[in-house]
């Protein structure tokens, strides 16, 4: 198997010839770069390039990753930079894919230096490898999905091995088995000596000293063989005793100067001390015994390293979690509880048991504490004290707005009561009123100020028409009357924020009393002081709405009803959605009757705004009333109906954002690719040799190649083409040409979707390889660096069959040369072809000779026949324009998207215009549904077309001043038919809706 160089911890032998060609490579590759000077190269500073491509591709990864179970990092850090993951992706992919780089040594190292990471003398190794692992771990699954399109292994031994070796195309998990890793405990002291200046962070390569070493490795640990304890089984205390001197360093071994560690083995602290010198310490040995040492296990370190156990040296002992400390219980730190023994054993002792009696603490240890927060409000609102009362409305707003969840009124009786009493007192603030509510089912009726708490009060329209209105000032107000005024606002907002609950809502739904605090609020006279309040009552009726049935006459009805002659949009709005969501969440119909003309034309007025939200709320209202066959006829009766039909046609298109899609009719017909390269023109190649590369090796792609994702080139082609144009005239110029592996990475920079491939094909011999470059194809015609096309010379001649041999038999072909202007291939058919010679003035002589016209399938002139030299000629020339005329300038220069010359006939498109309006998500289908303005436009419609179709009438034309003739159904939909089916045709989302207003008006027409 193939390793890269820069695989920091994979060394082998120390004295395998492969590590000393290795350490000459590496002599050489530092010899090279120390001859280029920094004017020669530039360094570049690898930053991330943040493109549109770049991003796709960083999605595509993500996505990638996620689905194969791997982490994925976007943005890797490498040296001292971000990686730009495209940018590694593509060069490696260039320089050949993961495994050719690792297999090439010093590959990874060239690569990110070309990148422009910081790569010095010191950390080049470090960077390459750093390199090569965040491409194993980020992108070398990509690379064998999408460019060797093969399965990739498993991450097991992919992503989660190091980044050592190649061979990943041919790895699988029956031929590759992962390394486990080593514990630290049996790494031998080889591992120890190869640690880097900071023990703590251990190097994953062996030491080095430069260049020269880079080949050695630490010899293998050697194994000591257990010994048992044959010593004295206890110590002495003098035998324990510090050591008086430092230890002797370990003896010195074989190992060169470089393979030494920096940090030299030092005893645990543990192990015994040297023995002074002529006294030896019990339990020891003299130190002439040398080897033969005998002790306890666990203090045995000997001072020969060769005999040290990585197992023994390396143990650590398991850690105990320390005892968990608790205070012992005493009267002095807990009389309560020696209080309570006490009595205990004193109810023991009298034979009674400690659940016959109860236990009182002790005098001063507890308190009692009281209702909760709730309770404690719910008494004060019911106690009738105003400064209680104050209390508890101040803290019950704060409660519904932060608890609404959790308060309920069913779990406290008497509060819906207490609030509504409260709210009440409003009456007599600006009437001569005192509201009382009788719960008893059968009030005293001769009292108007009495409310009935249990079925409602239906007359209380008429008593608040008969009561007198008190003398007030909106700017100036008694505090007594300023302070009972909040606090009804108080008692009001609670109630609202309550209602906001379902629980609730539903609830108060059958509390009638509570509508009738509704009619008494919102007939309040009109004030500054009340706006507040009459908002808030309008919030309660728009809550409890959808679950109460109201009838024409019913009270709250009409005084929703009498709101919508206000001049307040916030109560328009709200009146409009309380009135269209009555009843909705219950099994009956909504009744919507009997409404005003004078309404119904606010709410066609309303319509014109430019206000979504009233328009929502008048288009809900106007669907819920025209859901009756009685309603649409008194609505065609007292507003102009082909008027609001014309409107809401109009309000279908709301919001519309018109886009166009084309749509193929036919596919478009290419060209076959194929691997012949145009000669480069003589003018172009000038160009070329004036400039330097990489731009020279630039402007011969742009000018020679296009982009087609279809097509492909073999890289030896492409190659061996720029050489035949550019590498003769170089060398006579005595100046360099670019190298064939930095050509083949210029593709991609050139061309954004280009890039080079490994492709297995199956030949005669088995399986074999092509090294192509995908997604680019050689021009039909060369352009020059502006964007003009050159004409070429279709002037066929004869050429021999094969080159190499000119008596062989002849062929026709073209002359296959171009020029940038009609001029100079006239020059060209008149020097080159008919070889015609000038006077010295530049002018041809007037003769008549066998000329005849050889230019592609021209059949003018197909046979030599006597003719002068400037008939032929005149001839000649409109072939050059029409040359011209057929050039195809493939680079726009308004930056529109460059035309494909490889086109030989277009695809066949036709341009639809669609609209798209609102629209929301349906959770269950996963699909968009019509939504907002439009789709309550198409109901209301639809509604209209379906109940008009249920009777035969006329409509007043206002406009004519007559009745219309005909039918109204047509009258009112056959002048927006067309509209409708433009819709139908071009909103798919509403289609489905009118389709049906269509069916409804083509049947009844």
């Amino acid at each position: 198997m193939s390793v890269d160089s820069d695989d920091g911890a994979e060394s082998s032998g120390a004295n395998s010839p492969r590590n000393t060609s290795r350490a000459s490579r590496a002599s050489n590759v530092n010899a090279r770069t120390a001859k280029a000077s920094p004017a020669q190269k530039t360094k570049v500073t690898h930053t991330i390039d943040r493109t549109p491509e770049y991003e796709e591709f960083i999605t595509k990864l993500r996505a990638y990753h996620k689905q194969r179970g791997t982490s994925f990092e976007p943005e890797p850090w490498v040296g001292s930079a971000h990686l730009d993951l495209l940018k590694v992706f593509k060069h490696v992919v260039a320089a050949g894919g993961y495994d050719h780089v690792s297999a090439t040594t010093l590959e990874w190292r060239k690569l990110a230096t070309e990148l422009g990471l910081d790569v010095t003398d010191r950390s080049a190794a470090g960077v390459a490898y750093a390199l090569k692992s965040a491409f194993l771990k980020y992108l070398a699954a990509w690379e064998i999905q999408t460019i060797h399109n093969k399965e990739p292994p498993p991450p097991l031994i992919l992503e989660h091995e190091s980044a050592k070796g190649g061979g990943l195309l041919t790895r699988t998990l029956e031929n590759y088995t992962p390394k486990k890793a080593v514990p630290a405990a049996a790494r031998a002291p080889s591992v120890a000596a190869s640690a880097s200046e900071n023990d703590e962070t251990p190097r994953k390569d062996t030491p080095r000293a430069g260049g020269t070493t880079r080949s050695l490795r630490v010899a293998p640990p050697q194994r000591v063989i257990f010994q048992p304890d044959t010593g004295p089984s206890r110590q002495t205390r003098h035998a324990a005793a510090p050591a008086q001197q430092p230890a002797q360093p370990p003896p010195a071994t074989n190992t060169p100067p470089a393979q030494q560690p920096k940090t030299q083995y030092q005893p645990p602290p543990h192990s015994h001390p040297t023995p002074i010198a002529g006294h030896p310490q019990p339990g020891h040995p003299p130190p002439h015994m040398g080897n033969q040492v005998r002790g306890p296990s666990v203090n045995y370190s000997p001072q020969d390293p060769e005999l040290m156990s990585a197992l023994v040296q390396n143990f650590e002992p398991r850690l105990e979690s320390p005892m968990q400390m608790r205070p012992v219980e005493t009267p002095a730190n807990n009389p309560v509880e020696f209080e309570r023994r006490r009595r205990q054993e004193k109810f023991k002792a009298a034979g009674m048991k400690s659940t016959q009696l109860a236990i009182r603490p002790p005098p001063g240890t507890t308190v009692f504490e009281g209702p909760n927060i709730y309770m404690r409000c719910l008494c004060a609102l019911r106690s009738g004290i105003p400064s209680e009362q104050a209390y508890a409305l101040h803290h019950l707003v704060k409660i519904s707005f932060e608890r609404g969840d959790k308060f309920k009124f069913e779990t406290f009786a008497g509060l819906a009561e207490g609030l509504v009493e409260k709210a009440l007192e409003v009456g007599g603030l600006y009437f001569d009123v005192n509201w009382t509510v009788d719960y008893s089912g059968d009030p005293d009726e001769s009292d108007p100020e009495v409310l009935d708490g249990l079925n409602g009060t239906p007359d209380i329209l008429d008593r608040i028409a008969k009561l007198q209105p008190k003398t007030y000032l909106d700017n100036i107000q008694p505090a007594d009357t300023a302070d009972r005024m909040v606090h009804v606002t108080e008692a009001v907002l609670t109630i609202r924020n309550m209602v906001t609950l379902q629980e609730n809502a539903v609830l108060m739904a059958d509390f009638n009393v509570l509508r009738d605090l509704i009619c008494i609020i919102l007939h309040l006279p009109n004030s500054d002081t009340v706006v507040e309040i009459k908002h808030l009552a309008l919030d309660i009726a728009e809550q409890l709405a959808p679950y109460i049935v109201l009838e024409t006459l019913d009270p709250l009805y009409q005084t929703l009803l009498a709101q919508l002659h206000s001049t307040d949009r916030g109560m328009i709005l709200t009146s409009l959605r309380a009135i269209a969501r009555l009843s909705i969440n219950l099994g009956e119909t909504s009744q919507v009757h009997d409404v005003p003309a004078s309404i119904l034309q606010n709410i066609l007025d309303w319509l014109l705004l430019n206000d979504d939200e009233m328009i929502d709320a008048c288009l809900d209202f106007l669907y819920t009333y025209t859901s009756h066959f009685v309603n649409v006829e008194t609505l065609l009766k007292d507003v102009n109906a082909a008027y609001l039909v014309n409107h809401l046609v109009r309000l279908l298109s709301h919001g519309a954002k018109k886009f166009q899609r084309e749509v193929v009719l036919e596919k478009e017909s290419k060209l076959p690719s194929t691997d012949f390269v145009q000669p480069v023109p003589e003018d172009l190649r000038q160009q070329l040799l004036a400039m330097e590369e990489p731009e020279r090796c630039y402007a011969w792609l742009k000018c020679l190649f296009e982009e087609d994702p279809e097509s492909a080139i073999t890289q030896i082609a492409i190659w061996q083409a720029f050489q035949a144009a550019l590498s003769f005239p170089l060398q006579q110029m005595s100046r360099p040409m670019m190298g064939a592996a930095e050509f083949i990475r210029n593709v991609s920079h050139v061309f954004t979707h280009a890039g080079a491939q490994i492709v297995k094909e199956q030949g005669e011999r088995g399986e074999i390889q092509r090294f192509i470059i995908k997604g680019v194809r050689p021009r039909i015609r060369p352009i020059a660096q502006d964007g003009t096309e050159y004409l070429p010379c279709m002037w066929r001649i004869p050429v021999p069959r094969n080159p190499n041999d000119p008596s062989a038999p002849l062929r026709v072909v073209n002359c296959g040369q171009h020029f940038l202007t009609p001029e100079k291939m006239y020059n060209h058919i008149i020097d080159d072809h008919l070889k015609e010679s000038r006077d010295p003035s530049g002018k041809f002589m007037a003769k008549e000779r066998d000329l005849f016209c050889a230019w592609g399938e021209c059949n003018k002139y197909p046979r030599p026949q006597k003719m002068q030299l400037s008939t032929l000629m005149n001839h000649v020339k409109t072939h050059c324009a029409a040359a011209q005329q057929n050039a195809i300038v493939s680079l726009n220069t308004d930056g529109r998207r460059p035309r494909r010359t490889f086109i030989a006939r277009p695809a066949k498109t036709i341009n639809v215009s669609f609209e798209e309006t609102a629209a929301v998500r349906d959770e269950r289908s996963n699909q968009a549904q019509a939504a907002g303005i439009p789709l309550s436009s198409a109901l209301v419609l639809r509604n209209i077309a379906r109940n008009v179709s249920k009777f035969d009438g006329g409509v007043e034309d206002s406009s004519e001043g007559g009745d219309a003739s005909g039918k109204t159904l047509e009258l009112l939909f056959r002048p927006v038919t067309a509209r409708l089916c433009e819709i139908m045709m071009k909103n798919w989302l509403l289609a489905p809706y009118v389709t049906q207003i269509l069916e409804i008006t083509r049947d009844n027409y």
